[in-house]
């Protein structure tokens, strides 16, 4: 029989067995196979390849995978701009409307560049001067995402997850709070995590320093990473 025609027969026997199995209790292919009466081929498996069936097996699953993660590391990052012409500034990936603008090379996002940082440092990766340089044109005006989504793809290349994430945004204006849900939202999507694992406060300087005087605007981060033992 023909590669084809053989897949054909295969898949007519099981989609009868799905549909004649409508309603029951089944919990996989294998066992909707043995009830139509055909014989599920067995093969020599991994204990690695976890059965998921109910939401309970998600959650043991995760759990699983996080302690083999047992590597636990922490970094923190550090990142100022000054104020200049402008409408607005990018806060964590968040366009805030203001009376002006930040000076940077790229979009000068001081919550975004913090975080890499954090990553980056979390992993012994360097910063994000590194990774990408001001000197380098084509981050002019670059988005910020790029930077973070790089920093969490290292992550992952060595097999890591981000465990959380929590940045302080530190300015008398704008205010942070009305964009916060926003800027969590942002940072989880840009990441591919879920939001609460991510925070994003925001505090004054009781009008001391180059913030206080409205000339600029500062963040500090930390990031908290699982890699492999």
């Amino acid at each position: 029989m023909a590669g084809a025609d053989a897949a054909r027969v295969h898949f007519a026997a099981i989609l009868a067995a799905h549909r004649a199995a409508a309603g029951r209790a089944l919990t996989d292919d294998a066992a909707v196979a043995e009830a139509a009466g055909i014989a599920p081929l067995i093969v020599a498996g991994s204990e690695g390849n976890l059965k998921i069936t109910t939401a309970d097996d998600l959650i043991a699953a995760e759990r699983l995978i996080a302690a083999r993660q047992g590597d636990i590391r922490v970094g923190q990052g550090f990142d100022v701009h000054p104020f200049g012409p402008g409408d607005g500034l990018m806060i964590c990936g968040v366009k805030i409307p203001y009376s002006a603008g930040v000076v940077g090379h790229s979009d000068a996002d001081v919550g975004l560049h913090a975080l890499t940082d954090a990553i980056l440092g979390a992993i012994g990766a360097g910063d994000i001067g590194m990774h990408f340089p001001p000197s380098d044109p084509q981050w002019k005006g670059a988005s910020s995402d790029r930077f973070l989504a790089h920093a969490a793809g290292l992550v992952r290349a060595r097999g890591g997850s981000i465990a959380a994430l929590d940045v302080t945004i530190i300015c008398e204006r704008p205010k942070i709070s009305p964009h916060r849900a926003a800027m969590v939202e942002r940072v989880a999507s840009i990441l591919g995590i879920a939001p609460d694992r991510v925070s994003v406060k925001a505090t004054t300087t009781e009008k001391l320093g180059f913030t206080g005087r409205g000339e600029g605007i500062a963040a500090q981060a930390v990031a908290t990473v699982r890699l492999p033992l």
